[in-house]
């Protein structure tokens, strides 16, 4: 296959967080996305790192499109970053892009070196 990138890599590398029009935005209800397969990469060795994300939000007036959310979790896979910074970027992003009235995203990482991380930032 040579240079020849599969449509999957394409997707990634074109992520964009989409989000479609909240068909009952006077009602309150909470939306929970459960990412288990999420990996970056540790931005001082350049070992993988895993984790599972969960996003809760309370949508106004958007929702996010499962598919781009998908595609945008996947896009870290070969980025160099912190785990505190992954989870601040993800809640940034999602933040800008939705304008929830309410937003936690929670990484909860794999043990490596017998240490393991849980990091939580949410508009609370």
């Amino acid at each position: 296959m040579g240079d020849i990138m599969k449509y999957g890599q394409e997707a990634i590398k074109n992520a964009v967080l989409e989000t479609w029009a909240n068909e009952t935005p006077e009602r309150d209800y909470s939306v929970e996305i459960s990412f288990p397969e999420f990996t970056c990469l540790c931005p001082r060795s350049g070992y993988p790192d895993f984790a599972t994300i969960l996003v809760t939000y309370i949508p106004d007036l958007r929702v996010v499109e499962l598919k781009s959310i998908k595609l945008y979790f996947n896009s870290y896979r070969d980025v160099g970053i912190s785990h505190e910074g992954v989870i601040n970027k993800i809640y940034t992003d999602l933040k800008e892009a939705l304008q929830p009235r309410f937003i936690e995203v929670i990484g909860d990482f794999n043990p490596r070196g017998n240490l393991k991380t849980v990091i939580r930032v949410s508009s609370a």
